[in-house]
């Protein structure tokens, strides 16, 4: 397969519809659903049909009102709320490019992104308005959209909402965008109106996606909508294996501009689900309290957030007589974390492997098959290598670097062909650095990120592993390990520690290890904290702890 055919395909063994760009998956979605909730976020629900009327509205402001052309960029610089999905597709209707941009992204870095994808507009939440006046002026930037949380509620709620936000919380710091326009105001203004729905082809780029990728400075991965249809429909196939009733209110916390909640989104909207979007799944009291309202039937998480959960008191007396599905991504699920979930809420998590390269998904546990500690099989149509570092097979149950080739793989990185190069084998499987072994019967496990490998007297330790091991200790809440530099053995084993109790001494936690653990794994300094830095999406942040 060779650079050019790369995200230009939807394999018909997928696509039974006959789909032929994301925006074609939504049309049909509207169509067939039309009165059915897609939405639902603080307390306000919108139906497919009134979710198609407002991303009309939004395409028709953008064709008449702006100078964008199709291919221009757009970022969308919002959290999980009603306005995400309708700018989403509206972009999308418009035919632009949309940049799914962090609303936590420093000043900096929006400035590099921006500048990186030369992004034309930009639909930004209030809340974090006052990081884009900083550098508006070094951008390209033309078009500004602000909006707060319940713009799109109803007047009552939407003055209360909004008004509570902005001057009892004091969440929507000052901010002087002079040229700005209210999102709200745009919409409705054109409310009803019909755009001229651009036609995009599987092989046109729908999202860049940035991430620091497997070489190298943050880059946009051009996923086109090839790939994201193909892996909307990969995933869709695994399931489909779960009982039928597990889209009907699926609780969205994971943010939409991460591609694992995006494109798990997509699924969610093509099968007629709910999804229940949650804006700050880090209240977890207040993500709890929302939970209580509903006989929810899915979830959508990660490790961290799971563990999170499970130690708030109250998360036992939700009501889980409906829940079926608990899809898990993003980073390692532990063996502790994952049998706690499953005595409080019954549900066994089906864990999943991808990265942003890959639309995100690579491969995932089968429904009726799951096996904790392993990701699964690799998707519908996919192939995997594991490969050492002359490129060559290894022998099954040896570790070497996991590789993939198949209809979701990205078309490149934005303007960096000599990375977009690199990251791939000489026979065109894409090099995702992580570090994997697979079994006779094609069953995946992860044994660890390359670059987090630490190296103790020419002894691989995959902090994964030891992590697996100290965390299922009943008094640590969770923890993170890191090499750290010895002048005897190279590397030593360090590992960061949340305690549950208080009382949990070094010496006890060091001895459990050495139970479960060979001599030169266990860690050799333990250090406790408070809470490990995490990213926006809740992915511990080793790098942070190195430094």
């Amino acid at each position: 397969m060779n650079q050019r055919e790369r995200g230009s395909w939807i394999p018909e063994s997928l696509n039974s519809n006959n789909y032929t760009s994301v925006l074609d998956v939504f049309e049909k979605s509207c169509q067939k659903y039309q009165d059915k909730i897609a939405f639902t976020s603080f307390g306000h629900s919108i139906s497919f049909t009134e979710l198609d009327t407002l991303a009309n509205a939004f395409a028709y402001y953008l064709q008449n009102n702006t100078s964008l052309q199709p291919g221009d960029r757009i970022a969308i610089q919002l959290p999980n709320i009603l306005q995400y999905p309708v700018t989403l597709l509206g972009a999308m209707k418009a035919g632009l490019i949309v940049v799914n941009t962090n609303p936590l992204y420093t000043p900096r870095e929006l400035e590099h992104q921006f500048n990186d994808a030369q992004v034309k507009a930009l639909v930004v939440y209030e809340g974090v308005a006052n990081n884009v006046q900083k550098i508006l002026d070094k951008t390209s930037i033309e078009v500004v959209l602000t909006t707060n949380l319940a713009d799109l509620h109803g007047l009552v709620p939407r003055l209360l909402i909004n008004n509570v936000v902005k001057y009892v919380k004091k969440m929507i710091p000052a901010y002087s965008l002079p040229t700005a326009i209210k999102l709200r105001g745009a919409i409705m203004q054109c409310y009803g109106k019909q755009p001229n729905i651009v036609v995009k082809k599987a092989e046109d780029v729908a999202v860049l996606q940035y991430t620091g990728g497997t070489t190298g400075v943050s880059k946009g991965v051009m996923l086109t909508h090839g790939n994201l249809v193909s892996n909307m429909m990969q995933a869709s196939e695994v399931i489909s294996q779960a009982p039928d009733h597990w889209k009907n209110t699926v609780m969205a916390p994971l943010p939409l501009y991460h591609i694992f909640a995006f494109t798990l989104s997509l699924v969610v909207m093509e099968a007629g689900g709910q999804s229940v979007l949650i804006a700050n799944p880090r209240d977890i009291p207040g993500f709890i309290k929302e939970m209580s309202k509903w006989k929810f039937t899915g979830f959508l998480g990660l490790n961290t957030l799971f563990v999170a959960l499970s130690n708030n008191k109250d998360f036992a007396d939700l009501d889980f007589s409906q829940f079926c599905l608990t899809i898990s991504g993003g980073m390692a699920l532990t063996h502790d974390c994952a049998e706690v979930w499953r005595e409080k809420t019954g549900n066994i998590i089906m864990e999943g492997y991808g990265l942003t390269e890959t639309s995100p998904i690579v491969a995932v546990n089968p429904v009726k098959d799951i096996k904790i500690g392993t990701i699964g099989f690799a998707v519908k149509e996919s192939k995997v290598r594991i490969i050492d570092k002359d490129e060559k097979d290894v022998a099954n149950g040896e570790p070497g670097e996991l590789c993939i080739i198949g209809p979701q793989v990205m078309k490149g990185y934005w303007n960096h062909p000599e990375d977009t190069a690199a990251s791939f084998t000489a026979d065109g499987f894409l090099k995702t650095g992580d570090i994997a072994q697979q079994d006779a019967e094609g069953r995946i496990t992860i044994v660890d990120r390359a670059k987090d490998l630490i190296i103790v007297s020419g002894f691989n330790v995959y902090p994964n592993e030891v992590e697996d091991v100290a965390s299922s200790h009943p008094k640590v809440l969770e923890c993170a390990a890191i090499g750290i530099k010895h002048a005897v053995s190279g590397e030593i084993v360090k590992l960061f520690v949340v305690a549950s109790d208080a009382s949990l001494e070094v010496s006890e936690l060091r001895s459990y290890c050495k139970e479960h653990l060979t001599n030169y794994k266990v860690p050799k300094e333990v250090e406790f904290v408070a809470e490990l830095p995490k990213s926006n999406v809740g992915k511990v942040l080793r790098r942070m702890l190195r430094e």
